[in-house]
């Protein structure tokens, strides 16, 4: 009788074993289906554009499509359908999730990743934060960090290092810069070891990992692997430090009040963004001004670090233009008693032609993309249809021979007023360009000239070697991840100018 009873007891069990069973593979079919449907239907839809003939049908143009052949009129669609066109108006575009969504655990709904009102909103917060007069205060921080900086280089030289890998030290440099100009915080992360700042890094080096690993863009799958739970650990680390910053500033706010903290010290980005209010009179959620404050600080770094280690490698390479930089710098501090770059930026104005240059061809962001909400019609009877994902390359469009003469070629005098008649002003975007460009490229901008102008005093620039290449001075491959870099790092060899020089 038992025997029957196990007999029969798993005759029912097994068919709910083989549904079960089933269902997965049932759904990952149903998926791949719903998924090349869409890519069929995306590929009828952009037949109207001009392309490249493609490898494959399915993959589209995937793995095509390299650094040195982006241009800006290059269709590029695969199972993703992503189009490169321009960019319509901000009120029928959107941050596309395929991009932008790694970011999100980090820094929240920010003004980087919001969309539609709740960004407006957050725009007209944030604006008075880079005022030009709140800038000014940041410059004598950008002197400070600069400064850690060149005396770390005066110790190497003096224990007969000359080659050094430049992004290394420029990316401690802005990370220090940006603590003390967001959070009055002197964390010494270039002389030692910083809990924080070292997160910080982590954190941008595992988003660029998770990108090239496609299993890794669904988050069931990421948060169990090793770089997931070291992301996250990262994550709690920058969000402990950033959370009680705005804690204990609320704190003191509350307690003294704003006249009298302001009688004390100057105010840093966080005091701004505590304190500014819209229409309404409302102000930002603590979870909101958490996460502005985790965004600048991730924007500010890493982007102004390629903008320096580029302009200085450029300069490096073309004596004559250094020292026609050193010159005007030389001529600006004549008669100071302290080498100290204050806010007389717009006497260097050769200076700002050359870094306008290397962000022009070395654009330490490559590209930016947007995902339409809607059809949108372009001339010549082409439609992109809504859903589609469009990528402006900053890259294809700084380098379009139809725009620049000669793109590859260093020319700072490209930047001359007299030269720039006539010009597009969607031809120069390494900040973007309409409603969400860039907030802080002024900040950028007055960091690079202090950060260049004073490098320039101190030190003479010459190209560099890479120990680990098996050939000398071998050519400098560009890496693009989250900003631009260079393969086995950027390295220059440096000299100190003396007085008599």
């Amino acid at each position: 009788m038992s025997v029957l009873q196990l007999a029969l007891s798993w005759t029912s069990v097994c068919p709910l074993l083989a549904v079960l069973a089933a269902a997965p593979v049932a759904l990952l079919t149903f998926w791949t289906a719903k998924l090349l449907v869409r890519h069929a239907w995306y590929t009828h839809r952009m037949a109207c554009f001009s392309k490249p003939h493609a490898r494959s049908w399915l993959l589209g143009h995937l793995g095509q499509v390299t650094l040195s052949k982006w241009k800006s009129n290059t269709v590029h669609h695969h199972l993703f359908s992503a189009v490169f066109c321009c960019l319509p108006a901000a009120s029928i575009t959107v941050k596309d999730e395929l991009i932008y969504d790694h970011l999100r655990p980090w820094l929240g709904n920010s003004l980087l990743l919001s969309n539609g009102e709740a960004w407006s909103r957050r725009r007209r917060l944030l604006t008075p934060a880079f005022h030009f007069d709140i800038l000014k205060n940041y410059v004598t921080k950008f002197n400070t960090s600069t400064n850690t900086l060149h005396d770390k280089w005066h110790r190497l030289l003096v224990e007969g290092t000359t080659n050094i890998e430049v992004f290394e030290h420029f990316t401690l440099m802005t990370l220090d810069s940006l603590l003390k100009c967001a959070f009055s915080y002197d964390s010494d992360c270039q002389q030692s070891s910083s809990e924080y700042a070292s997160a910080i890094i982590e954190l941008s080096d595992l988003i660029i990992e998770r990108r090239q690993r496609i299993l890794h863009h669904w988050d069931w799958i990421y948060w169990r692997t090793q770089q997931g739970k070291r992301f996250k650990k990262a994550l709690s680390i920058v969000h402990k430090f950033t959370r009680d910053v705005v804690q204990k500033r609320l704190a003191l706010i509350s307690q003294k009040g704003v006249a009298e903290l302001a009688a004390h010290r100057k105010r840093d980005f966080v005091d701004i963004i505590l304190l500014t209010k819209d229409e309404d009179g409302k102000g930002l959620t603590d979870e909101e001004l958490q996460a502005e404050a985790n965004t600048f600080m991730f924007a500010g770094h890493d982007t102004t670090a390629s903008a320096i280690c580029w302009s200085l490698y450029n300069l490096a390479h073309h004596n004559h233009y250094q020292e026609q930089c050193r010159q005007e710098v030389m001529d600006l501090m004549e008669g100071r008693d302290v080498d100290e770059i204050k806010e007389d930026l717009s006497s260097l104005p050769f200076t700002t032609m050359c870094i306008r240059e290397s962000l022009r061809l070395h654009s330490p962001v490559q590209a930016v993309t947007r995902r339409y909400i809607q059809d949108v019609k372009l001339p010549g009877e082409r439609t992109v249809p809504k859903g589609a994902i469009c990528l402006v390359s900053i890259y294809g469009t700084h380098h379009n021979p139809a725009v620049w003469t000669n793109p590859h070629d260093f020319d700072p005098l490209r930047f001359d007023p007299k030269n720039q008649e006539g010009l597009s002003s969607h031809a120069f975007i390494p900040f973007s360009s309409g409603p969400r460009n860039c907030i802080g490229q002024k900040f950028a901008l007055a960091e690079l000239r202090v950060v260049v102008a004073l490098t320039l005093l101190r030190f003479r620039l010459l190209p560099g070697n890479d120990p680990k290449r098996e050939t000398p001075f071998e050519k400098v491959r560009r890496l693009p991840q989250l900003v631009l870099r260079a393969e086995g790092g950027l390295w220059l060899q440096i000299e100190p100018v003396t007085q008599t020089q």
